[in-house]
Protein backbone atom coordinates (compact mmCIF):
# COMPACT_ATOMS: atom_id res chain seq x y z
CA UNK A 1 0.00 0.00 0.00
CA UNK A 2 0.92 3.40 -0.93
CA UNK A 3 -0.37 6.26 1.04
CA UNK A 4 -0.58 8.81 -1.81
CA UNK A 5 -2.62 5.79 -3.60
CA UNK A 6 -4.07 7.36 -6.40
CA UNK A 7 -3.68 10.99 -6.41
CA UNK A 8 -4.40 13.31 -3.23
CA UNK A 9 -7.02 15.85 -4.85
CA UNK A 10 -9.33 13.30 -5.69
CA UNK A 11 -9.07 11.36 -3.12
CA UNK A 12 -10.02 13.63 -0.46
CA UNK A 13 -12.68 15.92 -1.42
CA UNK A 14 -12.40 18.85 0.57
CA UNK A 15 -9.12 21.91 1.37
CA UNK A 16 -8.26 23.29 4.54
CA UNK A 17 -5.81 25.17 6.26
CA UNK A 18 -3.87 25.00 9.36
CA UNK A 19 -1.12 23.30 10.54
CA UNK A 20 -2.32 20.05 8.80
CA UNK A 21 -3.17 21.61 5.71
CA UNK A 22 -0.04 23.41 5.53
CA UNK A 23 2.37 20.11 6.14
CA UNK A 24 0.01 18.56 3.45
CA UNK A 25 0.77 21.19 0.56
CA UNK A 26 5.12 20.92 1.78
CA UNK A 27 4.36 16.93 1.76
CA UNK A 28 2.49 17.12 -1.89
CA UNK A 29 3.98 20.22 -3.13
CA UNK A 30 3.16 23.64 -3.36
CA UNK A 31 0.74 23.50 -6.21
CA UNK A 32 -1.15 22.24 -3.53
CA UNK A 33 -0.55 24.10 -1.04
CA UNK A 34 -1.41 27.57 -2.30
CA UNK A 35 -4.71 26.20 -3.06
CA UNK A 36 -5.90 25.15 0.37
CA UNK A 37 -8.59 27.02 1.95
CA UNK A 38 -9.54 27.78 5.12
CA UNK A 39 -12.82 25.74 6.21
CA UNK A 40 -13.80 26.40 10.00
CA UNK A 41 -14.05 23.52 12.38
CA UNK A 42 -16.56 20.26 11.38
CA UNK A 43 -16.90 22.18 7.77
CA UNK A 44 -14.38 19.71 6.34
CA UNK A 45 -15.82 15.74 5.97
CA UNK A 46 -12.79 13.14 6.24
CA UNK A 47 -13.44 9.86 3.67
CA UNK A 48 -11.58 7.11 4.16
CA UNK A 49 -8.42 8.09 2.15
CA UNK A 50 -8.58 11.33 3.46
CA UNK A 51 -8.67 10.25 6.84
CA UNK A 52 -5.06 7.81 6.19
CA UNK A 53 -3.15 10.99 5.00
CA UNK A 54 -4.43 13.47 7.67
CA UNK A 55 -3.51 10.56 10.10
CA UNK A 56 0.21 10.25 9.11
CA UNK A 57 0.78 13.76 8.57
CA UNK A 58 -0.50 14.60 11.54
CA UNK A 59 1.45 11.65 13.38
CA UNK A 60 4.62 12.08 12.25
CA UNK A 61 4.65 16.05 12.29
CA UNK A 62 4.02 15.62 15.88
CA UNK A 63 6.92 13.54 16.08
CA UNK A 64 9.09 16.08 14.73
CA UNK A 65 7.80 18.43 17.33
CA UNK A 66 8.48 16.28 20.03
CA UNK A 67 12.01 14.73 18.90
CA UNK A 68 12.62 18.86 18.78
CA UNK A 69 11.43 19.68 22.20
CA UNK A 70 14.77 20.37 23.38
CA UNK A 71 15.85 22.58 21.42
CA UNK A 72 17.08 20.27 18.21
CA UNK A 73 16.78 17.18 16.92
CA UNK A 74 19.69 14.61 17.37
CA UNK A 75 20.76 12.48 15.29
CA UNK A 76 20.08 9.92 17.64
CA UNK A 77 16.76 11.42 17.75
CA UNK A 78 16.30 11.23 14.05
CA UNK A 79 17.64 7.31 13.93
CA UNK A 80 15.01 6.51 16.90
CA UNK A 81 12.64 7.74 14.39
CA UNK A 82 13.95 5.68 11.70
CA UNK A 83 14.32 2.91 13.65
CA UNK A 84 10.94 3.06 14.67
CA UNK A 85 9.76 3.52 10.91
CA UNK A 86 11.47 0.18 10.05
CA UNK A 87 11.03 -1.59 12.80
CA UNK A 88 7.93 -0.96 14.35
CA UNK A 89 5.71 0.08 11.33
CA UNK A 90 7.69 -1.92 8.86
CA UNK A 91 7.34 0.54 5.89
CA UNK A 92 8.18 -0.34 2.24
CA UNK A 93 10.86 1.84 0.62
CA UNK A 94 8.06 4.81 -0.59
CA UNK A 95 6.37 5.35 2.14
CA UNK A 96 9.19 5.40 4.41
CA UNK A 97 10.54 8.21 1.50
CA UNK A 98 7.19 10.11 2.63
CA UNK A 99 7.33 9.40 6.62
CA UNK A 100 10.92 11.16 6.38
CA UNK A 101 9.53 14.14 4.39
CA UNK A 102 6.75 15.02 6.74
CA UNK A 103 8.95 14.71 9.68
CA UNK A 104 11.75 17.16 7.93
CA UNK A 105 8.96 19.84 6.97
CA UNK A 106 7.56 19.92 9.88
CA UNK A 107 10.85 20.37 11.84
CA UNK A 108 11.06 23.39 10.64
CA UNK A 109 7.21 25.03 10.64
CA UNK A 110 5.93 27.57 12.48
CA UNK A 111 3.31 25.25 14.08
CA UNK A 112 3.58 24.04 17.51
CA UNK A 113 2.62 20.25 18.40
CA UNK A 114 0.00 21.26 20.07
CA UNK A 115 -1.59 23.59 17.07
CA UNK A 116 -1.59 19.45 15.33
CA UNK A 117 -3.32 17.99 17.82
CA UNK A 118 -6.30 20.82 18.43
CA UNK A 119 -6.94 20.52 14.89
CA UNK A 120 -6.78 17.12 14.81
CA UNK A 121 -9.39 17.04 17.01
CA UNK A 122 -11.18 19.17 15.34
CA UNK A 123 -11.18 16.82 12.18
CA UNK A 124 -11.34 13.40 13.60
CA UNK A 125 -14.61 12.98 15.74
CA UNK A 126 -14.04 9.42 16.67
CA UNK A 127 -11.57 9.44 19.75
CA UNK A 128 -10.03 5.79 18.97
CA UNK A 129 -7.72 7.59 16.04
CA UNK A 130 -7.28 10.09 18.69
CA UNK A 131 -5.95 7.70 21.14
CA UNK A 132 -4.18 6.34 18.58
CA UNK A 133 -1.81 9.18 17.82
CA UNK A 134 -1.82 9.32 21.40
CA UNK A 135 -0.61 5.73 22.01
CA UNK A 136 2.38 6.49 19.02
CA UNK A 137 3.43 9.22 20.29
CA UNK A 138 3.85 7.41 23.33
CA UNK A 139 5.68 3.97 21.95
CA UNK A 140 8.32 6.22 20.21
CA UNK A 141 9.18 8.46 23.33
CA UNK A 142 9.88 5.13 25.10
CA UNK A 143 11.36 3.48 22.19
CA UNK A 144 14.90 4.12 23.61
CA UNK A 145 13.86 2.62 26.91
CA UNK A 146 13.00 6.04 28.89
CA UNK A 147 10.66 8.62 29.29
CA UNK A 148 12.83 12.33 29.20
CA UNK A 149 11.66 15.15 30.84
CA UNK A 150 10.48 17.08 27.88
CA UNK A 151 8.89 14.33 26.36
CA UNK A 152 6.65 13.59 29.35
CA UNK A 153 5.78 17.18 29.17
CA UNK A 154 4.03 17.35 26.28
CA UNK A 155 2.75 14.13 26.54
CA UNK A 156 0.36 15.12 29.94
CA UNK A 157 0.05 18.30 28.92
CA UNK A 158 -1.30 17.16 24.86
CA UNK A 159 -4.63 14.98 26.30
CA UNK A 160 -6.05 18.20 26.57
CA UNK A 161 -5.41 19.06 23.50
CA UNK A 162 -6.62 15.77 21.62
CA UNK A 163 -9.89 15.92 23.85
CA UNK A 164 -8.47 12.32 26.17
CA UNK A 165 -9.15 12.16 29.84
CA UNK A 166 -5.50 13.29 31.30
CA UNK A 167 -5.62 9.95 33.20
CA UNK A 168 -4.95 8.47 30.18
CA UNK A 169 -1.08 9.38 30.89
CA UNK A 170 -0.52 7.54 33.55
CA UNK A 171 -2.03 4.33 31.76
CA UNK A 172 -0.42 4.75 28.89
CA UNK A 173 3.39 5.03 31.33
CA UNK A 174 2.13 1.61 33.29
CA UNK A 175 1.85 0.01 29.60
CA UNK A 176 5.09 1.45 28.23
CA UNK A 177 7.20 1.60 30.92
CA UNK A 178 5.95 -1.50 32.79
CA UNK A 179 5.24 0.42 36.05
CA UNK A 180 4.44 -1.17 38.98
CA UNK A 181 2.34 1.27 41.17
CA UNK A 182 0.43 0.10 43.69
CA UNK A 183 -2.74 -1.97 43.10
CA UNK A 184 -4.90 0.86 43.96
CA UNK A 185 -2.88 3.10 41.37
CA UNK A 186 -2.64 -0.08 38.91
CA UNK A 187 -6.26 -0.29 39.23
CA UNK A 188 -7.56 3.21 38.73
CA UNK A 189 -5.07 3.13 35.41
CA UNK A 190 -7.16 0.64 33.65
CA UNK A 191 -10.34 2.47 34.41
CA UNK A 192 -8.89 5.08 32.59
CA UNK A 193 -8.24 2.90 29.92
CA UNK A 194 -12.06 2.45 29.83
CA UNK A 195 -13.37 5.50 30.61
CA UNK A 196 -15.18 4.98 33.66
CA UNK A 197 -14.65 4.67 37.54
CA UNK A 198 -15.06 3.04 40.50
CA UNK A 199 -18.73 4.39 40.31
CA UNK A 200 -19.44 3.08 37.07
CA UNK A 201 -21.89 -0.18 37.80
CA UNK A 202 -21.32 -3.73 36.50
CA UNK A 203 -23.35 -3.31 33.79
CA UNK A 204 -22.13 0.06 32.46
CA UNK A 205 -18.68 -1.25 32.89
CA UNK A 206 -19.33 -4.09 30.46
CA UNK A 207 -21.07 -1.67 28.04
CA UNK A 208 -17.86 0.11 28.16
CA UNK A 209 -15.24 -2.59 27.79
CA UNK A 210 -17.63 -3.84 24.91
CA UNK A 211 -17.82 -0.10 23.42
CA UNK A 212 -14.13 0.15 23.51
CA UNK A 213 -13.28 -3.18 21.97
CA UNK A 214 -15.66 -2.14 19.22
CA UNK A 215 -14.05 0.62 18.44
CA UNK A 216 -10.51 -1.00 18.19
CA UNK A 217 -11.87 -3.52 16.40
CA UNK A 218 -9.29 -3.75 12.91
CA UNK A 219 -11.92 -3.29 10.51
CA UNK A 220 -13.57 -0.56 12.37
CA UNK A 221 -9.80 1.39 12.58
CA UNK A 222 -9.16 0.38 8.98
CA UNK A 223 -12.74 2.28 8.22
CA UNK A 224 -11.46 5.65 10.47
CA UNK A 225 -8.26 5.44 8.33
CA UNK A 226 -5.59 3.54 10.33
CA UNK A 227 -3.08 2.89 7.72
CA UNK A 228 -3.09 -1.23 7.99
CA UNK A 229 0.97 -0.64 8.80
CA UNK A 230 -0.57 0.39 12.29
CA UNK A 231 -2.80 -2.30 12.79
CA UNK A 232 -0.55 -4.11 14.92
CA UNK A 233 -0.38 -0.79 17.75
CA UNK A 234 -4.77 -0.78 17.30
CA UNK A 235 -4.49 -4.61 18.53
CA UNK A 236 -1.87 -4.08 21.12
CA UNK A 237 -4.57 -1.47 22.49
CA UNK A 238 -7.08 -3.89 22.27
CA UNK A 239 -5.43 -6.04 24.31
CA UNK A 240 -4.42 -3.48 27.33
CA UNK A 241 -8.07 -2.83 26.89
CA UNK A 242 -9.14 -6.47 27.71
CA UNK A 243 -6.56 -7.04 30.66
CA UNK A 244 -8.28 -3.75 32.05
CA UNK A 245 -11.78 -5.11 31.92
CA UNK A 246 -10.51 -8.31 33.15
CA UNK A 247 -8.37 -6.47 36.56
CA UNK A 248 -11.16 -4.38 37.14
CA UNK A 249 -13.83 -7.27 37.34
CA UNK A 250 -11.66 -9.81 39.19
CA UNK A 251 -11.36 -6.87 41.82
CA UNK A 252 -14.55 -6.17 41.89
CA UNK A 253 -15.35 -9.90 42.84
CA UNK A 254 -12.28 -9.94 45.16
CA UNK A 255 -13.56 -7.01 47.30
CA UNK A 256 -17.36 -8.65 47.13
CA UNK A 257 -15.86 -11.78 48.71
CA UNK A 258 -13.91 -9.82 51.56
CA UNK A 259 -17.46 -7.52 52.10
CA UNK A 260 -19.64 -10.48 52.19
Amino acid sequence: MSWLGAGIGAGFGFMFGGPIGAALGAWIGSSFGSGLKRLGGAAAVLNREGAQKVFIVTLFSMLAKMAKADGQVSKAEVQLIEDFIQNNLRLGAEDRKHAIRIFENAKTDKYSIYDYAKQYRVLVQNQAMREMVYRLLFAVAYADGELHSSEEVILRKITADLGLHESLFEAMQNQFGHGRGSSASELQQHYAVLGCSEETSDKDLKLAYRRKAAEYHPDKMASKGLPEEFMRHAEDQMKSITVAYEAIVEARKSKAKVAS
